[in-house]
């Protein structure tokens, strides 16, 4: 089995936990790839020298296989995303920090996961993401997002207004400090924190959910995916924010965004017995009652 591994920096909490993790990748005898900086950290700052069989350092050079693992936050696996984009390679998360939802392995699972995983014991879930037309090439080719598409103000000073249509009717003009397009995978990222609803990541929805809105019976709105939203921005100073998951670019207030679900579709492993339900319970403490 062939096995890619993406990571980032990470404390020395999880030092342990990384060597628990090449150690079992090493009893299964796996082909070992590391993303170049990742492998650097290890063996610099950790102190750790896996046995790999080659490194990677972009989408170009990344070997066809069997799936990737992210080791690091959300942010990380939001990253991997970018990695892996329409390889169909499927993602397992690996969380070194504290709270995930895409990063859902804990270390303390960490050891039972893997084995789990490299038993067969999982299911693959395919996650929608939202692309970005622009006239202007901001983003590249990296143009998708898995959470959202965040449009916000550049300042603390005034709002901006975003007038939104859907399908080419007009929906409303948003007068706030920001606007979130959101798909069902991120209704538990950026968008749960300014008040929007949590949807199954297997929905197929957008949710258009405006940042600290002026008029406040403006509330978020669920649409079909399959939708296209047309967003045009005005800003005092003529530029506003625009971010793709954790990638931002300051765009002119001339440039219309337009908004699609992605071709493609990314895959994440699901290990058996795990589901979002139980996600939702240990990272939210949905269920939890402090009185006992």
């Amino acid at each position: 089995m062939r096995i890619a591994v993406f990571g980032k920096q990470f404390g020395e909490v999880f030092y342990e936990s990384c060597a628990t993790l090449f150690k079992q990748l090493a009893l299964v005898r796996a082909e070992v790839f590391i993303y170049k900086p990742f492998y650097d950290f290890i063996i610099e700052t950790v102190g750790l020298k896996p046995e790999i069989s080659g490194i990677f350092t972009d989408y170009f050079d990344l070997p066809e296989s069997q799936m990737l693992f992210s080791v690091g936050g959300d942010g990380t696996f939001l990253d991997a995303v970018t990695m892996v984009r329409n390889r169909n390679i499927p993602v397992v998360g690996i969380n070194s920090g504290r709270l995930g939802f895409l990063a859902d392995i804990s270390k303390e699972d960490l050891l039972v996961a893997v084995a789990d995983i490299m038993d067969g014991k999982y299911e693959v879930r395919e996650l929608d993401l939202l692309k970005l037309e622009t006239s202007t090439p901001c983003f590249g080719e990296l143009d998708f997002a898995l959470n959202e598409l965040a449009v916000q103000k550049r300042d603390s000073s005034s709002m901006i207004t975003i007038h939104t249509y859907l399908n080419g009717d007009f929906l409303n003009s948003y007068w706030a400090d920001g606007l979130i397009i959101s798909t069902s995978t991120g209704s538990t990222a950026y968008s749960l924190s300014v008040g929007g609803p949590i949807m199954h990541p297997s929905s197929q929805n957008f949710i258009i959910n405006p940042i600290s809105p002026h008029n406040l019976t403006v509330r978020p709105l669920v649409v079909p995916n399959n939708f296209e939203l047309l967003l045009k921005v005005e800003a005092r100073g003529g530029k506003f924010l625009a971010s793709l998951d954790s990638r931002s670019c300051i765009i002119d207030q001339e440039v219309e965004l337009r908004v699609r679900k992605a071709d493609f579709s990314v895959s994440v492993i699901e290990r058996a017995g795990q589901s979002f339900y139980s996600t939702l319970r240990s990272k939210l403490m949905w269920g939890a009652d402090k009185r006992n």
